[in-house]
């Protein structure tokens, strides 16, 4: 039976409308108009914009927050805590912190999440029974705290990239790694989950995937999203240049790898000529301000990418901050300190952003937006909160955060609702993973 509602305003692909009626059936809008409420519809308060795509995500990084971030260091000391969380995650231990971040990022407005998966195998890199049942748990934890899944999963094959070549994979990476890219294959082609679930492809870097095995990956994925870490570091360029004589992006260029399903997530240190590149192919970037901040990588030039073609989107990453207003002005803040402007990006830019673009990047093209035929996915913050009040409408990304979210809607049906989750407070949830996780410490 068919769900209406009638909402205060509405980010519409042809802006911020007030007054207009979604008409949800099988899980899509059959019908989108502005102008009043009808009897039996449901009223809803505040702004409504379309589904918000975490376009990368790491769910056990999750458990980093707060922990990491005083003593100085640099992303590769930073790493070095990742992986210590790395080696206690099993399958029941991965379920319980992903359905946890997964139903926090729902309550902050998130619907649908890409999640970077490349904690595939034991601890010791030997194979679970079912080759693929860390997949199996992000896929579980999804379904559970409401969120739409994109499965990006990584091939992982080498534990560095030096000026004389790549490095082998230390006692952590084992288990990111499948030993080849064929086997990276076989592993992925098995892996077959039931609903609402795409399974993309990930290279996880030029560190961890050479130029050869980059260009078998190309022969061998088949359709849908390809994401890839490219240029987070400045090391990682000098690495690529010293080794091979060209950027990392280049080399991803001459393996075939760069396309319009391709995303390059973080993008913070491509050259102008990378640039060109990237735009060109149509390649998204992704960028994740809250992480690229906490982590000191830098500014990327997303003004830049998006004038040369790329479509940009957003991601959280580790999950520092899980507040998609957040990434959503973080992109146009960042802007503005590069370069000294304000308007870098419109709040349409900004909102397509988080959404179609966010969606499309997921294998998910046409969704992300408030339009008949697209997946009924809609988030609805407040506009009478202690941030948001006397905001207009089209502004309220710039004054809301995923604590004005009021409700949230996936595939039509309401995840959070006044501000509740269906599973309850994700903090509890939160607190048993996270326990359990810390009871010996890392």
């Amino acid at each position: 039976m068919p769900q209406a509602y009638w909402v205060e305003h509405a980010w519409l692909p042809d802006g911020c409308r007030a007054g207009v009626r979604l008409v949800v059936a099988n899980g899509r809008f059959t019908s989108v108009e502005v102008g009043p409420a009808e009897p039996g519809d449901e009223m809803l308060h505040g702004v409504a914009l379309p589904g918000l795509a975490n376009g990368h995500s790491h769910a056990f990084h999750r458990a980093l927050r707060g922990r990491t971030h005083s003593g100085g260091g640099s992303f590769w000391t930073w790493r070095d805590q990742m992986y210590a969380v790395a080696r206690r995650l099993d399958p029941d231990r991965y379920l319980a912190l992903a359905r946890a971040t997964f139903a926090e990022m729902v309550l902050a407005g998130w619907t649908a999440v890409g999640e970077f998966h490349y904690l595939h195998h034991g601890p010791d890199g030997r194979p679970y029974a079912d080759p693929n049942a860390m997949g199996a748990a992000l896929v579980q934890a999804a379904a559970e705290a409401g969120i739409r899944l994109t499965v990006l999963d990584v091939c992982y094959l080498s534990g560095g990239l030096g000026p004389d070549g790549h490095l082998p994979l230390d006692e952590v990476q084992r288990r990111f790694s499948d030993g080849s890219v064929d086997g990276w294959a076989e592993r992925v082609a098995d892996f077959a989950p039931r609903g609402d679930v795409v399974v993309g492809a990930a290279a996880h870097s030029v560190r961890a995937v050479s130029p050869r095995a980059l260009t078998e990956l190309a022969a061998v994925r088949t359709d849908g999203p390809l994401h890839v870490h490219l240029s987070e570091q400045l090391a990682e360029n000098a690495a690529a240049l010293a080794c091979y004589g060209a950027t990392p992006t280049r080399l991803l260029a001459d393996a075939g790898l760069l396309g319009p399903q391709t995303t390059a997530v973080h993008a913070t240190h491509p050259t102008d000529g990378d640039v060109t590149l990237l735009g060109d192919a149509t390649v998204t970037a992704c960028f994740c301000p809250t992480t690229e901040r906490d982590l000191a990588d830098g500014l990327g030039p997303a003004s830049a990418l998006a004038r040369a073609g790329s479509p940009v989107s957003l991601g959280s990453d580790s999950h520092a901050v899980v507040d998609p207003f957040e990434e959503l002005r973080g992109l146009e803040l960042n802007e503005r300190l590069s370069s000294g402007r304000r308007g870098c990006f419109t709040p349409a830019e900004l909102v397509t952003a988080g959404s179609a673009n966010g969606y499309a990047s997921l294998g998910r093209d046409g969704d992300g937006r408030l339009a008949v035929g697209a997946s009924a996915d809609f988030v609805v913050v407040r506009g009478d909160s202690v941030r948001t009040v006397g905001a207009e409408p089209e502004q309220i990304i710039f004054a809301a955060t995923g604590a004005d979210v009021d409700r949230v809607v996936v595939a039509g049906e309401t995840v959070v609702r006044d501000g509740r989750h269906r599973l309850g407070d994700p903090a509890r949830l939160l607190a048993a993973a996270l326990g359990d996780l810390w009871e010996e410490r890392c």
